[in-house]
């Protein structure tokens, strides 16, 4: 073999990697069968480590900077090729730029739900996106864990893992944390910062360093949503299930009242339906009808407000028991000719045949007459 023939086949006497990309990771120097010659310079940039390796060892690793290549500077491929102090022949062996700087705007999302168990809504299914950022930290490692044989490897080529290791890493943050669907939104940088810390062994194992996660949104159904609005609207009522039923019986009243045809069968709610709902409407208005809907009545001994059904005041204890007054119903003393409330007159009398009445009369039991 010639001179000329033989000078081709080695490499140029400057080695370095230029990187006008933005995603490659690693990158191999194209050898195509040349030789390195001893005395060549290496230069590796800031943000980049160049990895000699000899028959698919890794054998010696250069940091940012410029290198003469000697047996003095490739100790342990001087150990592997077995070179004598003094070697100056050309050799062979592969040469690969790892890129060590932030690769940022990488993006996550959720493909399928995460399923999380909510201590006030039960089984919750979220979907969520954001970004997070990583670095090569350990470029041995990183060589022996993930990297072929590739001519460059980019970061299109781990994403999906990476995607995969940080939204598992959601869900059982999620779990441990025992964060409320309502509560989410105002815990997200909290939960940020406890997945990029659980992460980063998992991403340190291939020799990457996780720098940052953001979780832009997490998001419940729409149908949780409004559940939970529902629940937040009750929150600002007084007595939240009791008014709640009230104010959802009033609404189908008014519907049903809008209907032209006047009725609950009509609206498709048939017969049984509606007896369901006449008992809905009834146990939703019964407490309001004992609350204030005409049917209290004054305690005759303390005058507190109840129940016309009580037979015990449920303030004082004693007994209810009178006679209501004609006029501002009053329970009054049995005996007593005048209510001590309205000053009324407790006896009735007919106004046709002035017959003594009973309280309350609405007939008059001698001429019939209704009073």
């Amino acid at each position: 073999m010639g001179l000329f023939s033989r000078l081709k086949k080695q490499l140029p006497s400057v080695i370095e990697w230029l990187d006008d990309s933005k995603d490659t990771m690693v990158y191999r120097y194209p050898m195509q069968g040349r030789e390195i010659m001893m005395g060549s310079k290496l230069t590796v940039r800031e943000s980049q480590v160049a990895v000699f390796v000899h028959k698919g060892k890794i054998a010696d690793i250069f940091e940012p900077g410029m290198h003469r290549l000697e047996t003095a500077n490739l100790p342990i491929l001087t150990k592997l090729m077995s070179w004598k102090t003094g070697f100056n022949s050309p050799f062979k062996a592969e040469i690969y730029y790892i890129n060590t700087r932030q690769f940022t705007d990488q993006k996550w999302g959720t493909v399928n739900p995460i399923m999380m168990r909510d201590p006030e809504l039960g089984a919750v299914r979220i979907r969520g996106y954001g970004k997070y950022s990583f670095k090569v930290f350990d470029a041995e490692k990183f060589l022996l864990e993930l990297f072929g044989t590739s001519m460059t490897f980019q970061t299109k080529d781990i994403t999906d893992y990476l995607r995969s290791l940080i939204i598992s890493d959601i869900s059982d943050t999620l779990a441990e944390l025992k964060i409320s669907a309502l509560d989410i939104i105002a815990n997200i940088k909290e939960i940020s910062t406890a997945v990029a810390k659980n992460l980063n062994d998992d991403f340190m194992k291939i020799g990457l360093k996780l720098v940052k996660v953001v979780i832009e949104n997490l998001s419940v159904p729409e149908e949780v949503e409004k559940m939970m609005d529902t629940r937040t609207n009750m929150g600002l009522m007084g007595d939240k299930m009791n008014t709640y039923m009230q104010y959802k019986a009033a609404n189908a009243m008014g519907d049903a009242a809008k209907n032209p045809s006047g009725g609950l069968a009509s609206a498709g709610v048939g017969l049984g339906a509606g007896m369901g709902m006449g008992q809905i409407f009834s146990d939703a208005f019964k407490s309001g009808m004992d609350s204030g809907g005409g049917k209290n009545i004054n305690c005759p001994s303390c005058n507190a407000s109840i129940s016309s059904e009580t037979k015990f005041c449920p303030k004082c204890g004693k007994a209810v028991g009178g006679t209501p007054c004609p006029k501002c119903k009053t329970i009054v003393k049995k005996g007593a000719k005048f209510c001590a409330e309205c000053g009324s007159s407790m006896e009735m009398t007919c106004p046709d045949c002035n017959y003594k009445l009973m309280p309350n009369a609405k007939f008059c039991p001698n001429c019939g007459k209704k009073l």
